[in-house]
Order: structure tokens, then sequence, then C-alpha cells
């Protein structure tokens, strides 16, 4: 089957014919019949497979004949990524430069006004992100009732990056009545498919292989390594191989600005590329990397999808990917559009959950590759690692039982101490016993009184030489405060009304409490005659 065989027009085979493409991919050929026919389409391939290609091309012969109005896009694409929208753009002056068709691109980190004078002229092809879609809508900058065709692209990935309520409130915005709608994904979780049964009607589901399939034209190894031996397990394969151009993915920003550095410092030619990079670095770091200008591309899952660069020759997963769907992505960089590619996947011991579930997904599991002098010890650990969890299992009862052993024990040694102490206790009189206790307690009061007393003295002393400025300063205050026990602080037994105030209060605290001025004068008798307190005094 040729493209001519589809019913495209002349104008768009001759724009395919020359980029060099003859057969369409089975998608293309599955697709694009129906989206001439204007049905609603659900579109599941693998990446790498001309999903783009599918709804570009009938697109551009549906739009060929009319004009789009001022602020009123008559087709909209949406993106999750500003890679992939970009990489749409691109195919569509591809294969569109023989149709007079107007097209802006709406993508963050571009300054509003370009963006205001593209919408404002009217575009037949409208591509963007959500957030900045929005952020138009908003402004008033633009009107989304003459959409006819809306495009959703990568629709699991709108599902990762948190965009699906933007996309259901870009659905609601346009025209339901002679709106045609198209889903197209790698994958196609159920929260999609829920989208998708919400907005599209009666569609056409085109499915030309197993969800999350990962292309055969990849040969796919996997690299056990310790984690301090992943750059050098990585320079190793950089060396050996013939790598001419390959994409390393990493899962932080952090870690793609570190591993980038330390591959400059190695004399490597890289780029770096993730989110967090200004959109003029992206768009130049991409310019070089598709011209051959850099050899090798740090990254983030930002560039796991809409990179279509047929000369991608290897694909290094530094991290495995913590979601099993961005594998089939990242290593869909390489092998694209019938060629061959290798990728190359670094596990440490803590990844197994993570390769598991990428085994469990793709359906089949990662040949392994050993490397001299760095992957022997991880698999020894490994082993060695496992036959530790084998044992731990076995004598899990063992020890289980063991400690229910030394529980008993402990109480029942706890049970005759507490025996053997009440005995003790109770071959004393308890008579003495009490007597003993109230002594102590006796003497313990005295001892707080004289300490008592003692501060009390000394700022007194101190006060009469600072002029009576002292905050302990007492000639102004009423007698101590006593009543609350013999363990009150010193600090509470200072009265808190002048003594001018209080003289009611003292008379009855006199009245109704006359062993308290007995237990102050008792107080003072005994610190005029505590030698210690003499000396204390002198001292000071």
């Amino acid at each position: 089957m040729t493209f001519a065989d589809l019913g495209l027009s002349d104008d768009l085979l001759k724009a395919i014919s020359d980029q060099g493409y003859d057969e369409p991919t089975p998608i293309q050929a599955k697709a694009i019949p129906h989206v001439l026919g204007g049905a609603d389409v659900m579109g599941i391939a693998q990446t790498g497979t001309g999903k783009t290609a599918g709804f570009t091309l009938p697109m551009i012969d549906r739009l060929s004949n009319g004009r789009a109005k001022a602020r009123m896009p008559r087709s909209l694409i949406i993106c999750p990524t500003r890679e992939l929208a970009t990489q749409v753009a691109e195919n569509f002056k591809l294969y569109g430069k023989y149709k007079k068709l107007t097209m802006a691109l709406l993508i963050g980190g571009v300054a509003f006004g370009d963006q205001d004078r593209l919408i404002d002229r009217g575009v037949d092809v409208l591509i963007a992100t959500p957030g900045r879609l929005l952020d138009h809508v908003e402004r008033g900058k633009l009107v989304l009732l003459g959409v006819q065709i809306l495009v959703v692209d990568e629709a699991d990935r709108m599902l990762d990056m948190g965009f699906i309520p933007d996309v259901e409130r870009i659905c609601a915005l346009v025209p339901a009545a002679g709106r045609q709608m198209l889903f197209f994904s790698a994958t196609m979780a159920p929260e999609i498919k829920r989208l998708a049964d919400k907005f599209l009607r009666d569609p056409v589901k085109v499915e030309v292989a197993r969800q999350a399939t990962t292309a055969d034209t990849v040969a796919q190894h996997l690299v056990q390594v310790p984690p301090r031996q992943k750059r050098k397990a990585l320079r190793h394969l950089l060396d050996q191989e013939e790598v001419n151009t390959s994409i390393i993915f990493c899962n932080r920003k952090r870690d793609v600005s570190d591993l980038f550095s330390a591959l400059i410092r190695n004399g490597y030619s890289v780029g770096a590329l993730h989110g967090d990079i200004p959109q003029n670095l992206r768009t130049e770091t991409l310019d070089k990397f598709r011209n051959g200008e850099l050899k090798m591309l740090v990254a983030s899952d930002v560039a796991a999808r809409g990179l279509d660069i047929p000369s991608v020759g290897h694909v290094f997963n530094f991290d495995l990917p913590m979601n099993a769907e961005d594998y089939v992505h990242r290593i869909g960089r390489t092998g694209r559009a019938g060629r061959t590619g290798t990728a190359y996947s670094f596990a440490t011991e803590k990844d197994g959950k993570y390769l598991e579930a990428i085994e469990a997904l793709i359906k089949k599991p990662i040949a392994r590759l050993d490397i001299p002098g760095i992957t022997e010890g991880t698999k020894a650990d490994t082993a060695k690692s496992s036959n530790a969890k084998s044992d731990n299992a076995k004598s899990d009862d063992a020890k289980s039982a063991d400690a229910k052993s030394e529980r008993l024990k402990s109480e029942s040694a706890k049970s005759d101490s507490t025996k053997s102490e009440t005995a003790k206790s109770d071959d004393k009189p308890a008579p003495q016993k009490q007597a003993d206790n109230r002594g102590e307690r006796n003497n313990d009061r005295q001892n707080n009184n004289q300490r008592r007393t003692n501060n009390n003295d000394r700022n007194d002393q101190n006060n009469n030489r600072r002029g009576g400025r002292g905050r302990n300063r007492r000639d102004d205050l009423g007698p101590p405060v006593v009543g609350l026990g013999d363990h009150v602080p010193a600090f509470m037994l200072v009265s808190v009304a002048p003594a001018a105030r209080s003289q009611k209060a003292d008379s009855a605290k006199k009245d109704s409490a006359p062993a308290a001025d007995d237990l102050t004068s008792q107080k003072a008798d005994e610190t005029a005659s505590s030698p210690a307190d003499n000396q204390t005094t002198d001292a000071a």
C-alpha cells in the first residue's frame, strides 16, 4: 500500500515524497481514511510508528479549503510538552508546504505579544500546550468556537502530568456540533478511556499493536551496577560502543545537571534538556542535537516524547523510570521509521520493583549485560542479599519463639523481684517506717526554709546597694504569702500587691492564719541565729 491509495491530494503526496516516504506505517494506513471521512478516532500504537503524521496528513487536506477568522482557529492540537508541540509544528511545515495554511504555536517560555499577533491574523492550525492555551483564553485573546478538529496527542502523558482537568475544560469550550475529535497515544489508561467516552462520539478504535509494547527494531539490555559505578559503566559503554547520537535519560532535573557536568569534564560532546531550562536554550540545544553538533543529550522525561530524530542510535536509561510506561516512550526515541536502535538501562539493587513493573508491562525479560570489573560485585552482593533474606525468612519463627521466651522470663523475673521487695518491706515495722519518713520530710522542710531565707537576705542587701532599684525589692510589698505548702517556689511567696493597698488583706490573713505569722517569725529567728547566714552576709 502507498500513500496514494489513502485518498490524499496530489500536493500532499508530493510533500510526502520530498521527505523520502513512499509507504505508510500501519497506524497511518488505518487512521488516515477515517480522519479524512470525518469520524472520531481513538488511535493506539507504540511510539515511533508515525502517529503524528497519522493525523497531520489528513488534517492538512481537510483544512485546505476555507479561511480562518481572527482569534478563532479552525483546528486545535493539544500536546503535553513544548517539545512535542514543536515537533507537531515541524510536521505541518514539512507536509503543508504546498498548501496555504496558517499555523500558530502556543507554548510557554515565549512572549505573549508574538503569539497574540499570529492569533489576531487568524490561523488554520493552532498547536498548544494546555497551560498556555488557557492563558490566552482567560486573557480574552482566543475564542474556540470555530474549532472543527480537536486533537489530543499523547493523551496518557496528559494524565501523568496532571493536565486532564485542563483538557476537560478545553474540550468543553469547543462546540460539540460538527466537531471531530482525535485521541492518539501509545498507551490508554482507564482515566483516558473515560475521558474519550465522555467527549468522543462513536469513535473508531485504531490499534495496530498491543498497548505499551516496544518495537522489535530496538535491542534492549540491562546492566546491574552498584550506585557509585553507574557513571563508570556509562562511560565504558560510550567508549566501547559506536555511539554517534544518543539520549541519556535521568529521573530528576538535578541528576540531569550533575551528569551533564560530569560528561563535559570528561570531554564528551553533550547537551542538557529539562523543564527548568529556558525555552530559547532548549530550542537551541535541540537544534544542535538534530544537526549533529551535539552527539549526546542528557535529558529528563520531557524528551521522552515528541523527539522525532531518526538518527538517534542509542538510548541510555541512566535511571530506571519510576513509571513503567515511560520506559516504552524513552527507548522509542531510537529504532524509529524502520531503523534499528539499542537501549541500555542501568539498575541498582533498589530498582527491583521498577524493573519488575517494566518487564511485566512489556511482557518479556530484558537481556542482562555484564561489564568486566563493574557488574561482578553487584551480582555477588545480590546473591548474598537474597541468601540473607532467605535465611531471615527461615529463622523468623525461631526468632519469634525466642523473643516470646525471653519476654516470659523477663516478666517472671520482674514478678519475683516485686515479691521480694514486698516481703522485705513487710519485715519492717510500719510505725518505725512512717516515723523515719516523717523525720526526713521535716529535715527537707527546714533545709528549704533556710535556703529561702538566705536568698531573701542576699536580695535585700543587693537592693540596698543599688539604691532600692532592684526588681526583687520588698520594702513596698506586703508580707509573704503562706499556706500553699512546704515546697512552694520562692518567687511565689512574694506578694503582688503594695503594702498600702493590701492592709485589709493582711489583717484578714493574720486573723485567719495565725500560724503563718508564727512561721514567719520563726524563720526570722532562725536566720538571725544561724552562723552560716552571718558569714554569708559579711561576705556579701
